[in-house]
């Protein structure tokens, strides 16, 4: 699944091709996505003019001008498990599983691509931060509402394991399997120890863990699973340096000990035993 690294990556890459366009045209080849593609979308879009894009959490956030009646709008895209956006030109066929096309002046198109049709496209009046789906959502990661001290805060009498905590988009927004457990490693914490029994400093250093293990996701592209590719279609090389997901029986980077593969919260989770405690 796309997660914030990979959502942030399209955005940066779609929006040197995209902003201050216009909408020419707008193409639905398939309405049933997880949400089913607004009716009338193909009309209503068509004259707005595409402003700076905006990422909250893994939503995409289009704002749009021009259109009527003058009220803001925006559309709200989320990529679900297998889909990606990215830059095609005038000329160049769909394939399968190109399910929407934004025309727009210049010859560029904004394709969305989405074999298992679990993302969706979403278009909002007023505030889009009003919206049930974003108005609950805890703070960004790289934000400044994002420390130590406020996962210390919210774990207080918390039996629940660390990992899926941290992943509790009511606690911080965008940390998935994948890095939520590249966070924990590099903070030397077990994912299976509750959270209310983490004392401040090792929650002060996870929360720089998960800074740190985030922007280098973004500098590199992301991580390429499934098939993931950024806005411009190149795919993430993070998952060059991933040290423990995806790598359960395989040595520890750190410690050279075998790594661990266990479930928690439904989710595949792969630690080392003897550096992270």
């Amino acid at each position: 699944m796309p997660e914030l690294p990979e959502v942030e990556t399209t955005r940066r890459g779609l929006a040197p091709h995209i902003e201050g366009r216009e909408i020419r045209e707008v193409i639905v080849r398939e309405r049933r996505l997880r949400t089913p593609v607004p009716d009338g979308l193909e009309n209503a879009l068509v004259g707005a003019r595409i402003g700076d894009l905006g990422r909250r959490a893994k939503y995409l956030l289009v704002p749009l001008s021009g259109t009527e009646p003058a009220i803001e709008r925006t559309l709200l895209w989320h990529l679900g498990m297998s889909g990606s956006l990215r830059i095609a030109r005038l000329g160049e066929l769909p394939r399968k599983h190109d399910h929407l096309d934004l025309v727009l002046d210049g010859g560029a198109i904004l394709r969305y691509h989405d074999p298992r049709r679990f993302g969706f496209v979403d278009w909002l009046a007023g505030s889009v931060l009003s919206d049930p789906r974003l108005a609950r959502l805890g703070p960004e990661p790289l934000s400044p509402d994002f420390d130590g001290e406020r996962l210390y805060a919210l774990s207080r009498g918390r039996r629940v394991a660390v990992k899926p905590f941290l992943m509790d988009n009511a606690v911080v927004v965008g940390v998935g399997n994948i890095y939520a457990s590249e966070a924990l490693f590099l903070a030397g914490i077990d994912p299976r120890r509750a959270a209310g029994r983490i004392s401040l400093e090792r929650y002060q250093r996870l929360a720089e863990a998960v800074r740190e293990v985030l922007a280098a996701a973004i500098t590199q592209g992301g991580t390429t699973l499934r098939d993931f590719v950024s806005g411009t279609g190149e795919p993430g090389y993070f998952a060059q340096r991933l040290n423990v997901y995806g790598r359960d029986g395989q040595p520890c980077r750190r410690c050279g000990a075998e790594l661990r593969l266990i479930t928690l919260g439904q989710r595949a989770s792969v630690f080392c035993g003897h550096c992270q405690t």
